[in-house]
């Protein structure tokens, strides 16, 4: 059969026309037919249709409306000069969510509601059977659900029991505290429950609503498990772009199964997800993640069983060639109950940036392993840079095998901890981020350097893990070899400490340290390895966050004599040397030499004595440094 003749039996006539086409534009709008040729003046109606006919080089221009479907790309671009494109409409509100309206609800108990709904309703996945487990996790005694319940555009607490909403007053079982307030988050109704129940043709749900009628609100229910991932891997090159990503009942996603986010690449090469609005994933926004296998969540939650995950990656692709080199930047990412974006080993080569993640975990209500605004496993070349992390358990996690990877001019408060660097041997690059919140490192790792940062918290080194991790040859994924993770092997230079940082949890380290010309304010304490510290025993700058006409600002004072300050001279891949163990030099991602010579703002640094912290050249007395719009 005439290859032309047999598409057009394979997936119709629109096809077949619009692939005769160059760089054709498919238009998309909730006033289209499916049927219609996708063009401006004769739209489709779901953006799957859409996906099902765009070809290598393509644009998907989806118009202003609510599209309640699972996008499923059937392929991807050739290259990163023909992609294929999903993008809102410019100037147009598009949200695709994974969620239904639900009406017919009944009162039961005063604010108690429920409605009853046939099987049928959710297809071949209900998410109020599914449960939430895998290698890492903690249930707390109790089960988990992938779904939900919205009360316009809020989303509701799962309760344990049916008793929670009957009997309000009653304490739930477990360690179930909220941490915080529905007036205090945006988003969420931590004050009202709702709780499912699953027989064999039905299912019931039960919610509070106080003080409204149901059936004259929105409310809304999960009924998929994503809103935009391939159902294989390889589908490359692909853009997102400008939409708001709603309500998906994600799975647990650890770093040894298939990880499943709201939207995700499937261990894919080469996406583009910017602009865009994420948010209500009950596990995860976004993941740059593993593809699936027999092993999925068969670790035994053991470093062992990692090690053989990444050795079966090895057998599925996981090269500089294959996966990775995705692009994240300039979303707003929330409402999450494990992480906000996460990879295991999908997020080689990747570039995070100028991300807003905001509201991850904070509900507590199960446990494990997982969580953090980012959590990367094997960030291998990765850059994360110029993100504004708060309101989460923990900003950034980098576990097992982040080498190259460059963490830069982010801005971090209000989290459980800022970043956590976890069984890596380095080189990881920590340079001008502001870290605001009680706590601003845990380091697991070596072979790290922090260069230029604001520390306002406490700083915890960990002492010898026996753990087997892997070290690489520079820029690959290839494994030279694995090895025990002793403290030590850092470098501290040109930071500012204020608060809590107290350096002397480094006078622990068995391997060499290097600091110098960082500045100690009132209440910090330097390491025994710097020999000429700069302290200021007793002035506290009172650095804190300002928010005023929709800007943030960074408020502190500096003393008279602050420009007096000693700095090391410019920090650079000389000055840095080599990781003990992994024996690979601080460098650029292609292999040309580091130089630190630009702050915060991306202004040029005096090379002879730049100013410690983020900021250069700020002047001394009460400052207001606007950094973030």
């Amino acid at each position: 059969m005439n290859k032309g003749v047999e598409r057009l039996f394979m997936v119709g006539l629109p096809a077949l026309l619009l692939s005769c086409a160059h760089a054709v534009e498919i238009h998309v709008a909730t006033t289209g037919v499916d049927a219609n040729a996708g063009t401006a003046a004769a739209p489709l109606r779901t953006i799957q249709r859409a996906a099902d006919l765009a070809q290598p080089g393509d644009t998907i221009t989806v118009h202003a409306g609510t599209y309640r479907e699972r996008v499923n790309p059937p392929r991807g671009g050739e290259s990163d000069a023909k992609r294929i494109v999903y993008q809102a409409a410019p100037g147009e509100k598009v949200e695709i969510k994974g969620s239904e309206v639900v009406r017919n609800w009944e009162r039961v108990k005063g604010d108690v509601w429920k409605v009853t709904l046939p099987n049928s309703f959710f297809g071949s996945f209900n998410p109020y059977s599914d449960l939430i487990y895998g290698d890492w996790f903690g249930a707390k005694k109790r089960q988990h659900h992938t779904g939900a319940v919205y009360l316009n555009g809020e989303w509701l607490v799962e309760a344990a029991s049916i008793g929670e909403l009957l009997d309000p007053e009653a304490k739930p079982k477990g360690k179930e505290e909220l941490r915080s307030t529905s007036s205090a988050r945006p988003g969420a109704r931590d004050d009202l429950k709702w709780f499912a129940l699953v027989n064999t043709d039905r299912t019931t749900i039960w919610a509070q609503f106080k003080g409204v009628d149901p059936n004259k609100e929105e409310v809304e229910i999960n009924a998929r498990r994503t809103v935009f991932y391939p159902d294989m891997p390889g589908r490359n090159y692909i853009t997102v772009r400008g939409f708001a990503l709603r309500h998906a009942a994600t799975p647990w996603a650890p770093p040894t199964s298939e990880q499943v986010g709201l939207i995700g690449t499937h261990w894919s090469r080469g996406w583009i997800i910017e602009e865009n609005d994420i948010s209500h994933s009950v596990c995860t926004a976004i993941t740059l993640g593993k593809y699936g296998d027999e092993w999925d969540n068969q670790s035994a939650d053991s470093a062992e069983g990692y090690v053989k995950t990444i050795e079966r990656g090895f057998a599925n692709g996981w090269n500089k060639a294959t996966v990775g080199h995705h692009v994240v930047r300039n979303n707003t990412i929330a409402h999450c109950e494990q992480a906000g974006i996460v990879g295991s080993l999908g997020a080689v080569f990747s570039t995070v940036t100028a991300n807003t993640i905001h509201d991850i975990h904070v509900r507590r209500l199960f446990g494990g392993a997982e969580m953090a605004g980012i959590k990367f496993h094997g960030a291998i070349d990765t850059e994360i840079s110029r993100n504004h992390i708060h309101s989460s358990c923990l900003g950034i996690w980098l576990d097992w095998m982040a080498q190259g990877t460059r963490v830069m001019a982010n801005l971090l408060h209000d989290n459980g901890e800022d970043l956590f660097t976890e069984v890596n041997h380095g080189p990881i690059l920590v340079a001008n981020n502001i870290f605001l919140s009680a706590r601003n490192l845990a380091s697991n790792s070596r072979g790290a350097a922090y260069v230029h940062n604001l520390f306002a918290g406490a700083v915890v080194q960990n002492l010898l893990d026996r753990r087997l991790t892997p070290f690489l040859k520079p820029h690959t994924t290839e494994v030279v070899a694995l090895h025990e993770n002793p403290p030590g092997d850092h470098r501290f230079y040109n930071n500012v400490f204020v608060g809590r940082g107290d350096m002397s949890t480094f006078d622990r380290a068995v391997l060499p340290m290097q600091a110098d010309g960082n500045v100690f304010f009132k209440g910090t304490k330097p390491c025994k390895q710097e020999s000429a510290p700069q302290l200021h025993a007793t002035f506290d700058p009172d650095a804190h966050l300002v928010e005023k006409d929709g800007a943030t600002y960074l408020a502190l004072t500096l003393p008279a004599d602050w420009s007096g300050v000693r700095t090391r001279p410019l920090v650079t891949t000389d000055l840095l040397g080599k990781t003990a163990i992994s024996q690979v030099s601080f460098e650029q991602s292609d292999g040309q030499p580091l130089r630190v010579d630009t702050d915060y703002f991306g202004r040029s640094r005096n090379v002879a004595n730049p100013t410690p912290g983020p900021f250069e050249a700020l002047g001394t007395g009460t400052l207001n440094l606007k950094i973030r719009e």
